[in-house]
């Protein structure tokens, strides 16, 4: 570890071989061991039970980690925005699926420009429709693509999951019978490739008691088991369903029709998933991505540090103090307001904190760069600067 410096590197890039003591505040910090032993046990658990994992960028943003979830066992990596998987195929990804609807006729263009940039590379385009005019209008966009640069095969150049809303109530037809006219219309198109079954229930991820959480997925799997009955009665198949997050995964793997995990925020694991119980079926996760912040103000009763909603999102609840027994009451543009707990005293003008992020997919949007920690957050030494490659990617 090179020797603390009498003040933090100016430069980020100047970090690596230091001691966390240089990681200037706020900042974005990664526990690289904690990371890694996440990474490993979901990796390990998809394998176990047979189903393959696809895991949400859209939480880290970067293809460095993407990158390594696939060299675990992962088949690819999910995002929501076109220009999302456009930054990370940039970055070295070949496997996305966008598992959300573009309907632009200027964002499909773009979709069609990926989808044969990836498929050049060996790899694959995957997208989630819900409408016969969404379907239509991605055909377009490639049989337009094709005309401007001829290839010898355009079949399969794109595979198309129909979504289906299975209690989201967001994006998805709404009825397991409005999956096979969708399902019949993809068929039709012969750049298009039915893949399957896009069945995601973001609610059911934070519903805090495992009952309620298996009750939601009972009722989803039902309608996708309705769903494949009636397009295999109508002589096509649906090969594939995909979804589940990092609060139901173990409820998908256990349920028989699920065959992809789409789980994103088990790399990291925040606050709001923290307050969930926990399910004896899946393995547990470790808090490894963190705010490094600072005292700024001491009073009577509370301390104020220096990192606020500019630096952590809230949306999904304030964040947790690592280690310590304090609690946030309030957050505002550059400072969180926390009180000590249980009697104990209040933390010195200048002592170091740790907030443990409310949601973290919002929170790592905010920063263009990660800071990796071997070692822990206390005697840990900067190991690497983890670019977040598709940050502020909102189209």
């Amino acid at each position: 570890m090179k020797p603390a410096p009498e003040s933090a590197p100016y430069r980020l890039q100047q970090l690596v071989g230091y001691g966390v003591a240089a990681i200037d505040t706020p900042a974005l910090v990664v526990d690289l061991d904690a990371m890694e032993r996440n990474l490993q046990r979901m990796a390990d658990y998809a394998k176990a039970h047979g189903m393959k994992l696809r895991p949400h960028a859209k939480m880290h943003k970067s293809a460095v980690l993407g990158l390594r979830q696939m060299q675990a066992g992962a088949v690819g990596l999910c995002v929501q925005k076109t220009s999302e998987a456009e930054a990370l195929a940039a970055a070295g990804v070949h496997n996305l699926y966008i598992s959300n609807e573009v309907i632009a006729p200027g964002k499909l263009q773009r979709v069609a420009t990926l989808a044969r940039i990836l498929k050049a590379r060996g790899g694959r385009l995957a997208i989630a429709v819900d409408h016969l005019q969404g379907i239509e209008a991605l055909a377009r966009a490639l049989q337009s693509a094709a005309r401007a640069e001829p290839v010898e095969a355009t079949p399969d150049l794109i595979d198309v999951f129909i979504e289906l809303d299975v209690g989201q109530k967001r994006c998805g037809v709404a009825e397991p019978a409005d999956v096979l006219p969708l399902a019949q219309a993809v068929a039709r198109h012969p750049a298009l490739r039915l893949a399957g079954l896009q069945a995601y229930n973001g609610r059911a991820q934070h519903l805090r008691t495992l009952a309620e959480r298996r009750a939601a997925l009972d009722a989803v799997v039902a309608r996708v088991r309705e769903a494949r009955r009636l397009v295999e009665a109508a002589g096509l198949s649906l090969p594939l369903v995909t979804g589940a997050g990092s609060g139901t995964f173990g409820l998908e793997a256990r349920s028989g029709v699920f065959g992809e995990l789409q789980v994103g925020s088990y790399l990291f694991m925040d606050a709001d998933y923290a307050r969930n119980e926990a399910d004896p079926a899946q393995p547990a996760f470790e808090h490894a991505l963190f705010v490094k912040t600072q005292v700024m103000s001491v009073s009577t009763g509370h301390v104020v540090v220096d990192a606020g909603h500019k630096s952590h999102a809230i949306e999904s609840g304030l964040p947790r103090v690592h280690g310590e027994p304090l609690e946030a009451t309030g957050c505002n543009d550059e400072h969180t307001t926390l009180r000590a707990t249980g009697g104990a005293p209040l933390p010195a003008l200048g002592s170091t904190l740790w907030l443990i992020p409310g949601h973290c997919d919002p929170t790592v949007n905010l920063h263009d760069w990660m800071i990796g920690v071997r070692g822990g957050l206390q005697a840990g030494v900067v190991e690497e600067l983890i670019r977040v490659d598709a940050r502020n990617c909102l189209e």
